[in-house]
Protein backbone atom coordinates (compact mmCIF):
# COMPACT_ATOMS: atom_id res chain seq x y z
CA UNK A 1 0.00 0.00 0.00
CA UNK A 2 3.00 2.29 -0.41
CA UNK A 3 1.42 3.93 -3.46
CA UNK A 4 -1.59 4.86 -1.33
CA UNK A 5 0.59 6.53 1.28
CA UNK A 6 2.40 8.46 -1.48
CA UNK A 7 -0.92 9.53 -3.00
CA UNK A 8 -2.23 10.64 0.41
CA UNK A 9 0.99 12.58 1.07
CA UNK A 10 0.50 14.51 -2.16
CA UNK A 11 -3.05 15.51 -1.20
CA UNK A 12 -2.09 16.47 2.38
CA UNK A 13 -2.14 20.18 3.18
CA UNK A 14 1.12 21.98 2.54
CA UNK A 15 1.33 23.05 6.18
CA UNK A 16 1.56 19.38 7.23
CA UNK A 17 4.24 18.50 4.71
CA UNK A 18 6.30 21.61 5.30
CA UNK A 19 9.09 21.58 7.86
CA UNK A 20 8.78 23.56 11.04
CA UNK A 21 11.07 26.34 9.83
CA UNK A 22 8.84 29.27 8.88
CA UNK A 23 11.31 30.43 6.22
CA UNK A 24 10.82 27.27 4.16
CA UNK A 25 9.12 28.03 0.82
CA UNK A 26 6.52 25.27 1.32
CA UNK A 27 5.49 26.45 4.77
CA UNK A 28 2.06 28.01 5.09
CA UNK A 29 0.82 30.35 7.75
CA UNK A 30 -1.98 32.85 8.21
CA UNK A 31 -3.00 34.39 4.92
CA UNK A 32 -1.56 37.87 4.63
CA UNK A 33 -3.06 40.88 2.90
CA UNK A 34 -0.83 40.22 -0.09
CA UNK A 35 -2.06 36.60 -0.23
CA UNK A 36 -5.66 37.75 -0.17
CA UNK A 37 -4.97 40.21 -2.98
CA UNK A 38 -3.20 37.61 -5.13
CA UNK A 39 -5.91 35.01 -4.57
CA UNK A 40 -8.65 37.50 -5.35
CA UNK A 41 -6.81 38.58 -8.51
CA UNK A 42 -6.36 34.94 -9.60
CA UNK A 43 -10.07 34.25 -9.02
CA UNK A 44 -11.17 37.32 -10.97
CA UNK A 45 -8.81 36.66 -13.89
CA UNK A 46 -9.72 32.95 -14.06
CA UNK A 47 -13.45 33.74 -13.92
CA UNK A 48 -13.27 36.57 -16.48
CA UNK A 49 -11.14 34.71 -19.03
CA UNK A 50 -13.12 31.52 -18.44
CA UNK A 51 -16.36 33.35 -19.13
CA UNK A 52 -14.91 34.80 -22.35
CA UNK A 53 -13.75 31.35 -23.51
CA UNK A 54 -17.14 29.82 -22.68
CA UNK A 55 -18.99 32.61 -24.57
CA UNK A 56 -16.76 32.25 -27.63
CA UNK A 57 -17.19 28.48 -27.60
CA UNK A 58 -20.97 28.66 -27.10
CA UNK A 59 -21.37 31.22 -29.89
CA UNK A 60 -19.32 29.13 -32.31
CA UNK A 61 -21.75 27.24 -34.53
CA UNK A 62 -19.10 24.62 -35.20
CA UNK A 63 -19.51 23.30 -31.67
CA UNK A 64 -23.25 23.53 -31.34
CA UNK A 65 -23.31 23.46 -27.54
CA UNK A 66 -26.66 22.73 -26.01
CA UNK A 67 -28.06 24.70 -23.09
CA UNK A 68 -27.35 21.72 -20.83
CA UNK A 69 -23.71 21.66 -21.89
CA UNK A 70 -23.39 25.41 -21.29
CA UNK A 71 -24.93 25.06 -17.81
CA UNK A 72 -22.62 22.14 -16.99
CA UNK A 73 -19.59 23.98 -18.34
CA UNK A 74 -20.43 27.09 -16.30
CA UNK A 75 -21.13 25.13 -13.10
CA UNK A 76 -17.91 23.11 -13.30
CA UNK A 77 -15.97 26.24 -14.21
CA UNK A 78 -17.39 28.08 -11.20
CA UNK A 79 -16.24 25.21 -8.98
CA UNK A 80 -12.76 25.37 -10.50
CA UNK A 81 -12.51 29.11 -9.94
CA UNK A 82 -13.80 28.84 -6.38
CA UNK A 83 -11.33 26.07 -5.55
CA UNK A 84 -8.44 28.49 -6.22
CA UNK A 85 -9.02 29.94 -2.74
CA UNK A 86 -7.59 26.69 -1.30
CA UNK A 87 -4.76 26.24 -3.78
CA UNK A 88 -2.11 27.21 -1.19
CA UNK A 89 -3.19 24.69 1.43
CA UNK A 90 -4.30 21.88 -0.91
CA UNK A 91 -2.26 22.47 -4.11
CA UNK A 92 -2.38 18.92 -5.43
CA UNK A 93 -6.05 18.37 -4.61
CA UNK A 94 -7.13 21.66 -6.20
CA UNK A 95 -5.05 21.00 -9.34
CA UNK A 96 -6.49 17.48 -9.65
CA UNK A 97 -10.08 18.71 -9.24
CA UNK A 98 -9.58 21.44 -11.84
CA UNK A 99 -8.04 18.96 -14.28
CA UNK A 100 -10.88 16.43 -13.91
CA UNK A 101 -13.62 19.05 -14.08
CA UNK A 102 -11.82 20.67 -17.01
CA UNK A 103 -12.70 17.62 -19.12
CA UNK A 104 -16.25 19.02 -19.20
CA UNK A 105 -15.63 22.74 -18.80
CA UNK A 106 -13.95 25.35 -20.96
CA UNK A 107 -14.85 27.89 -18.27
CA UNK A 108 -12.42 26.23 -15.83
CA UNK A 109 -9.43 25.96 -18.23
CA UNK A 110 -7.72 29.12 -16.95
CA UNK A 111 -8.40 28.14 -13.33
CA UNK A 112 -6.78 24.79 -14.08
CA UNK A 113 -3.63 26.53 -15.36
CA UNK A 114 -3.52 28.67 -12.21
CA UNK A 115 -3.89 25.56 -10.05
CA UNK A 116 -1.15 23.74 -11.99
CA UNK A 117 1.22 26.67 -11.59
CA UNK A 118 0.45 26.88 -7.87
CA UNK A 119 1.11 23.14 -7.54
CA UNK A 120 4.55 23.60 -9.13
CA UNK A 121 5.23 26.39 -6.64
CA UNK A 122 4.20 24.51 -3.48
CA UNK A 123 5.22 20.97 -4.39
CA UNK A 124 8.16 19.20 -5.98
CA UNK A 125 8.25 18.70 -9.71
CA UNK A 126 6.87 15.12 -9.80
CA UNK A 127 3.22 15.83 -8.82
CA UNK A 128 3.22 18.91 -11.08
CA UNK A 129 4.36 16.79 -14.04
CA UNK A 130 1.62 14.25 -13.27
CA UNK A 131 -1.10 16.90 -13.38
CA UNK A 132 0.47 18.51 -16.47
CA UNK A 133 0.35 15.12 -18.22
CA UNK A 134 -3.34 14.75 -17.27
CA UNK A 135 -4.09 18.10 -18.87
CA UNK A 136 -3.71 16.65 -22.37
CA UNK A 137 -6.25 13.78 -22.07
CA UNK A 138 -8.58 16.14 -20.20
CA UNK A 139 -8.46 18.57 -23.15
CA UNK A 140 -9.05 15.69 -25.58
CA UNK A 141 -12.08 14.54 -23.58
CA UNK A 142 -13.41 18.11 -23.50
CA UNK A 143 -12.97 18.38 -27.27
CA UNK A 144 -14.90 15.16 -27.80
CA UNK A 145 -17.58 16.30 -25.35
CA UNK A 146 -18.01 19.52 -27.33
CA UNK A 147 -18.23 17.59 -30.60
CA UNK A 148 -15.19 19.24 -32.15
CA UNK A 149 -14.43 17.68 -35.53
CA UNK A 150 -10.61 17.78 -35.24
CA UNK A 151 -10.19 16.47 -31.70
CA UNK A 152 -6.41 15.96 -31.67
CA UNK A 153 -5.69 19.54 -32.73
CA UNK A 154 -5.93 20.58 -29.07
CA UNK A 155 -3.02 18.35 -27.96
CA UNK A 156 -0.12 20.66 -28.85
CA UNK A 157 -1.67 23.94 -27.55
CA UNK A 158 -2.77 22.24 -24.34
CA UNK A 159 0.67 20.65 -23.83
CA UNK A 160 2.34 24.02 -24.44
CA UNK A 161 0.08 25.81 -21.97
CA UNK A 162 0.57 23.11 -19.33
CA UNK A 163 4.35 23.21 -19.81
CA UNK A 164 4.35 27.01 -19.53
CA UNK A 165 2.28 26.95 -16.32
CA UNK A 166 4.50 24.24 -14.82
CA UNK A 167 7.70 26.02 -15.83
CA UNK A 168 6.53 29.31 -14.36
CA UNK A 169 5.61 27.62 -11.09
CA UNK A 170 8.98 25.87 -10.93
CA UNK A 171 10.73 29.18 -11.57
CA UNK A 172 8.82 30.88 -8.74
CA UNK A 173 9.58 27.94 -6.44
CA UNK A 174 13.30 28.08 -7.23
CA UNK A 175 13.34 31.83 -6.54
CA UNK A 176 11.60 31.31 -3.22
CA UNK A 177 14.01 28.54 -2.28
CA UNK A 178 16.93 30.77 -3.20
CA UNK A 179 15.58 33.62 -1.08
CA UNK A 180 14.87 31.20 1.77
CA UNK A 181 18.42 29.84 1.58
CA UNK A 182 19.91 33.32 1.50
CA UNK A 183 17.72 34.38 4.41
CA UNK A 184 18.76 31.33 6.43
CA UNK A 185 22.41 31.98 5.65
CA UNK A 186 22.05 35.61 6.65
CA UNK A 187 20.38 34.63 9.92
CA UNK A 188 23.06 32.04 10.65
CA UNK A 189 25.80 34.52 9.77
CA UNK A 190 24.22 37.11 12.05
CA UNK A 191 23.91 34.58 14.86
CA UNK A 192 27.53 33.48 14.35
CA UNK A 193 28.62 37.11 14.35
CA UNK A 194 26.81 37.70 17.63
CA UNK A 195 28.45 34.61 19.12
CA UNK A 196 31.89 35.69 17.90
CA UNK A 197 31.32 39.21 19.23
CA UNK A 198 30.23 37.84 22.60
CA UNK A 199 33.26 35.56 22.73
CA UNK A 200 35.51 38.47 21.82
CA UNK A 201 33.96 40.58 24.58
CA UNK A 202 34.41 37.79 27.11
CA UNK A 203 38.01 37.26 26.01
CA UNK A 204 38.74 40.98 26.22
CA UNK A 205 37.04 41.20 29.59
CA UNK A 206 39.12 38.27 30.84
CA UNK A 207 42.28 39.83 29.47
CA UNK A 208 41.56 43.17 31.13
CA UNK A 209 40.72 41.47 34.43
CA UNK A 210 43.97 39.51 34.25
CA UNK A 211 45.96 42.63 33.48
CA UNK A 212 44.32 44.53 36.34
CA UNK A 213 45.14 41.72 38.74
CA UNK A 214 48.72 41.36 37.51
CA UNK A 215 49.35 45.09 37.50
CA UNK A 216 47.73 46.09 40.78
CA UNK A 217 48.10 43.08 43.05
CA UNK A 218 51.86 43.43 43.36
CA UNK A 219 51.75 47.18 43.93
CA UNK A 220 49.03 46.99 46.56
CA UNK A 221 50.85 44.14 48.28
CA UNK A 222 54.00 46.26 48.47
CA UNK A 223 52.01 49.13 49.94
CA UNK A 224 50.53 46.80 52.55
CA UNK A 225 53.96 45.38 53.39
CA UNK A 226 55.55 48.82 53.76
CA UNK A 227 52.67 50.03 55.90
CA UNK A 228 52.85 46.92 58.04
CA UNK A 229 56.57 47.39 58.55
CA UNK A 230 55.99 50.96 59.74
CA UNK A 231 53.23 49.80 62.07
CA UNK A 232 55.39 47.16 63.77
CA UNK A 233 58.75 48.94 63.88
CA UNK A 234 57.72 52.04 65.79
CA UNK A 235 61.27 52.96 66.98
CA UNK A 236 62.72 53.45 63.49
CA UNK A 237 64.99 56.42 62.89
CA UNK A 238 63.38 59.42 61.25
CA UNK A 239 65.44 58.96 58.10
CA UNK A 240 64.26 55.38 57.67
CA UNK A 241 60.67 56.42 58.30
CA UNK A 242 60.98 59.07 55.61
CA UNK A 243 62.45 56.48 53.24
CA UNK A 244 59.59 54.06 53.93
CA UNK A 245 57.06 56.85 53.46
CA UNK A 246 58.71 57.77 50.16
CA UNK A 247 58.48 54.12 49.09
CA UNK A 248 54.80 54.07 50.01
CA UNK A 249 54.17 57.25 48.03
CA UNK A 250 56.04 56.07 44.92
CA UNK A 251 54.47 52.61 45.02
CA UNK A 252 50.98 54.03 45.43
CA UNK A 253 51.67 56.52 42.63
CA UNK A 254 52.79 53.72 40.31
CA UNK A 255 49.70 51.71 41.23
CA UNK A 256 47.47 54.67 40.39
CA UNK A 257 49.23 55.24 37.07
CA UNK A 258 48.83 51.61 36.07
CA UNK A 259 45.20 51.58 37.22
CA UNK A 260 44.53 54.73 35.17
CA UNK A 261 46.08 53.06 32.12
CA UNK A 262 43.91 49.96 32.44
CA UNK A 263 40.74 52.01 33.00
CA UNK A 264 41.64 54.03 29.91
CA UNK A 265 41.48 50.81 27.89
CA UNK A 266 37.99 50.14 29.26
CA UNK A 267 36.84 53.63 28.22
CA UNK A 268 38.08 53.37 24.65
CA UNK A 269 35.48 53.86 21.95
CA UNK A 270 35.09 51.05 19.38
CA UNK A 271 37.60 51.42 16.58
CA UNK A 272 39.83 53.72 18.61
CA UNK A 273 43.13 52.78 20.17
CA UNK A 274 44.73 54.90 22.86
CA UNK A 275 48.45 54.29 23.34
CA UNK A 276 49.46 53.14 26.80
CA UNK A 277 51.04 55.78 29.02
CA UNK A 278 52.71 53.15 31.23
CA UNK A 279 55.69 51.31 29.73
CA UNK A 280 55.20 47.57 29.49
CA UNK A 281 57.59 45.45 31.56
CA UNK A 282 60.38 43.56 29.80
CA UNK A 283 62.74 40.77 30.67
CA UNK A 284 65.38 43.31 31.71
CA UNK A 285 62.97 44.75 34.31
CA UNK A 286 62.92 41.59 36.44
CA UNK A 287 66.00 42.64 38.52
CA UNK A 288 64.28 45.95 39.28
CA UNK A 289 61.15 44.06 40.34
CA UNK A 290 63.16 41.87 42.69
CA UNK A 291 64.93 44.89 44.16
CA UNK A 292 61.64 46.70 44.80
CA UNK A 293 60.32 43.65 46.60
CA UNK A 294 63.46 43.37 48.66
CA UNK A 295 63.04 46.99 49.79
CA UNK A 296 59.72 46.00 51.35
CA UNK A 297 61.57 43.57 53.61
CA UNK A 298 61.32 40.38 51.56
CA UNK A 299 64.23 37.92 51.51
CA UNK A 300 65.01 36.92 47.93
CA UNK A 301 67.89 34.90 46.50
CA UNK A 302 67.94 36.04 42.90
CA UNK A 303 69.88 34.71 39.92
CA UNK A 304 69.35 35.58 36.27
CA UNK A 305 71.34 34.03 33.45
CA UNK A 306 69.77 35.06 30.16
CA UNK A 307 71.65 35.61 26.91
CA UNK A 308 70.41 38.70 25.09
CA UNK A 309 67.82 39.70 27.70
CA UNK A 310 67.60 43.22 26.27
CA UNK A 311 66.71 41.85 22.83
CA UNK A 312 64.06 39.41 24.08
CA UNK A 313 60.62 39.72 22.43
CA UNK A 314 58.20 41.99 24.25
CA UNK A 315 55.49 39.37 24.93
CA UNK A 316 58.09 36.91 26.25
CA UNK A 317 59.61 39.46 28.64
CA UNK A 318 56.18 40.60 29.79
CA UNK A 319 55.05 37.03 30.52
CA UNK A 320 58.25 36.22 32.46
CA UNK A 321 57.93 39.47 34.43
CA UNK A 322 54.29 38.74 35.34
CA UNK A 323 55.20 35.20 36.48
CA UNK A 324 57.89 36.46 38.85
CA UNK A 325 55.65 39.31 39.98
CA UNK A 326 52.70 37.06 40.81
CA UNK A 327 54.90 34.51 42.60
CA UNK A 328 56.55 37.20 44.75
CA UNK A 329 53.15 38.73 45.50
CA UNK A 330 51.84 35.37 46.70
CA UNK A 331 54.94 34.88 48.86
CA UNK A 332 54.33 38.26 50.47
CA UNK A 333 50.70 37.33 51.14
CA UNK A 334 50.97 33.73 52.30
CA UNK A 335 54.61 33.04 53.25
CA UNK A 336 55.87 36.34 54.57
CA UNK A 337 59.36 36.18 56.06
CA UNK A 338 60.49 33.07 54.16
CA UNK A 339 63.51 32.93 51.89
CA UNK A 340 62.42 33.03 48.24
CA UNK A 341 64.61 31.81 45.39
CA UNK A 342 64.13 33.30 41.95
CA UNK A 343 65.89 31.78 38.93
CA UNK A 344 65.56 33.02 35.35
CA UNK A 345 67.64 31.34 32.66
CA UNK A 346 67.47 30.93 28.91
CA UNK A 347 68.63 32.00 25.49
CA UNK A 348 67.22 32.42 22.00
CA UNK A 349 66.22 29.11 20.34
CA UNK A 350 66.55 27.35 23.71
CA UNK A 351 63.58 28.83 25.53
CA UNK A 352 63.23 30.63 28.83
CA UNK A 353 62.90 28.92 32.22
CA UNK A 354 61.45 30.85 35.16
CA UNK A 355 61.44 29.36 38.66
CA UNK A 356 60.27 30.87 41.94
CA UNK A 357 60.21 28.75 45.08
CA UNK A 358 59.83 29.31 48.79
CA UNK A 359 59.49 27.12 51.89
CA UNK A 360 56.16 26.92 53.62
CA UNK A 361 55.44 29.56 56.25
CA UNK A 362 56.02 28.38 59.83
CA UNK A 363 53.95 29.76 62.68
CA UNK A 364 51.57 32.69 62.67
CA UNK A 365 52.09 36.31 61.78
CA UNK A 366 51.74 39.33 63.94
CA UNK A 367 50.12 41.14 61.01
CA UNK A 368 47.01 40.14 59.09
CA UNK A 369 47.65 38.63 55.66
CA UNK A 370 46.74 40.57 52.55
CA UNK A 371 43.52 39.10 51.13
CA UNK A 372 43.78 37.30 47.82
CA UNK A 373 41.27 36.54 45.08
CA UNK A 374 42.67 33.11 44.20
CA UNK A 375 42.75 33.97 40.49
CA UNK A 376 46.39 34.96 40.13
CA UNK A 377 47.72 31.50 39.33
CA UNK A 378 44.75 30.86 37.04
CA UNK A 379 45.63 34.03 35.15
CA UNK A 380 49.25 32.88 34.90
CA UNK A 381 48.08 29.54 33.54
CA UNK A 382 46.04 31.29 30.84
CA UNK A 383 48.90 33.62 30.01
CA UNK A 384 51.46 30.80 29.66
CA UNK A 385 49.03 28.66 27.67
CA UNK A 386 48.45 31.50 25.20
CA UNK A 387 52.24 31.76 24.84
CA UNK A 388 52.44 27.99 24.06
CA UNK A 389 54.39 27.45 27.26
CA UNK A 390 54.10 25.14 30.27
CA UNK A 391 53.38 26.26 33.83
CA UNK A 392 53.69 24.12 36.96
CA UNK A 393 52.80 25.35 40.43
CA UNK A 394 52.32 23.73 43.80
CA UNK A 395 54.34 22.09 46.59
CA UNK A 396 57.15 19.75 45.58
CA UNK A 397 58.55 16.70 47.39
CA UNK A 398 60.62 18.85 49.75
CA UNK A 399 57.61 20.87 50.84
CA UNK A 400 58.60 24.05 49.01
CA UNK A 401 55.98 25.86 47.01
CA UNK A 402 57.19 26.10 43.41
CA UNK A 403 56.09 28.17 40.45
CA UNK A 404 57.96 27.12 37.30
CA UNK A 405 57.34 28.03 33.69
CA UNK A 406 58.99 27.11 30.41
CA UNK A 407 58.34 29.65 27.65
CA UNK A 408 59.31 29.23 24.00
CA UNK A 409 61.92 31.67 22.64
Amino acid sequence: MSWLRIWWAQTTPAAVLAPSAPAHPDATGPRTTRDWSVDAGAFVIAAALGAVILKVTADDTAYGMTSGQVATDAAFGALCCSSLWWRRRWPFGVALVCTLLGAFSTFGSVAGLFALSSLAVHRHVRPALVIAALFVPSAVVCSIWLGRPNTWSVVLPTAALAAAATGWGMFVRSQRQLLSTLRDRAQRAEADQLIRAERARLAERTRIAREMHDVLAHRISLVALHAGALEVARELPAAQVRESAALLRSTAHQALEELRDVIGVLREEPGQHRPSTVPQPTLADIPRLVEETRRSGAKIDFEMQVDGAAAAPGPLGRDAYRIVQEALTNIGKHARGTQARVRVAGAPNRGLHVSVRNPAAVGGHDRPAVPGSGTGLLGLQERVTLANGVLVHGPDASGDFVVEADLPW
